[in-house]
């Protein structure tokens, strides 16, 4: 696909009734497989970038984040999204041309965080967030092909449990113009049908292990697109762990039965690979 075609399909794919699955490749290897796997858009994980380049997540600057974002398209024709954090400054010209960039990159759309990057004071104010987004939505606006914004209400994964004021900061970030609205850490079932019913935009919902839920249950719930951000990688460091602790302490070798064959890796990481029911 062209740029402008990916552009299009990803807007397209938040339009359906059904929720849309977009896993979180970390490399390009790993969007090889999962692109394989028959999924329609990909997106990054700023975790998972980190975890690849041997740091801890929130240490990736804008340039090794669209580095990444480049292997990834690189290795598959589908529309990624991609996870830029707070856009990478605090100030709405650094996210507006953090968009930018983006889109230059070839990526269909991205995120951006009310989250400062600051401990101390780790959400930005509520005008001030919305401020930022606005610059997002323009910057996209100025592009010559649909580039989706997703605006990101950080308050559960700071401690701040305050679901109204989620909501609250979801609507107003519609109200500026974003396509799609996303608070990772929200609890449960009945809190997601909350924000889908009040914010009129599409919305994302992070799944982890802390959510038990299916595609079924989230698309009755109103939700429209579904990602996992640092959950699959952090699944393949999980096997890679079990490895290094069955070699180191039991000095046994067990964990091979469940590796992928040489064969199987390899039949993905062809364009037009495909991976095996």
């Amino acid at each position: 696909m062209t740029h402008a075609e990916k552009c299009l399909t990803f807007k397209r794919l938040h339009e359906q009734q059904i929720p849309f699955v977009m896993p979180n490749p970390w490399d390009a290897g790993s969007a090889r497989i999962l692109a394989s796997a028959g999924f329609k858009a990909l997106a990054t994980t700023s975790a998972g970038v980190a975890f690849t380049l041997g740091r801890v997540d929130g240490t990736v600057s804008r340039d090794e984040a669209l580095a990444n974002a480049r292997a990834i398209l690189g290795a598959t024709d589908l529309p990624v999204s991609a996870d830029l954090e707070n856009g990478y400054g605090d100030d709405p010209d650094t996210v507006a041309a953090t968009m930018v960039l983006a889109f230059e990159t070839g990526l269909a759309g991205a995120s951006v965080e009310d989250a400062s990057g600051d401990p101390a004071d780790p959400i930005y104010p509520h005008d001030y967030a919305v401020t930022r987004v606005a610059a997002a939505v323009r910057a996209a606006r100025s592009r010559p092909h649909p580039f989706t914004v997703t605006a990101r209400a950080e308050n559960f994964l700071h401690g701040r449990r305050d679901l109204d004021d989620v909501i609250r900061r979801l609507k107003a970030f519609v109200d500026v113009g974003a396509d799609v609205v996303y608070a990772p850490g929200l609890p449960d079932i009945a809190a997601i049908r909350l924000v889908t019913s009040s914010v009129g935009r599409p919305v994302n919902v992070l799944v982890n292990a802390g959510l038990a839920t299916t595609v079924v249950e989230l698309g009755e719930a109103g939700v429209r697109r579904i990602s996992l951000g640092g959950a699959v990688c952090r699944a393949a460091f999980g096997g890679l762990f079990r490895a290094a602790r069955e070699m180191a302490e039991r000095g046994s070798f067990g964990f091979l039965a469940d590796a992928a064959s040489i064969a199987e890796i390899n039949a993905c990481m062809t364009p037009k690979g495909r991976l095996e029911a």
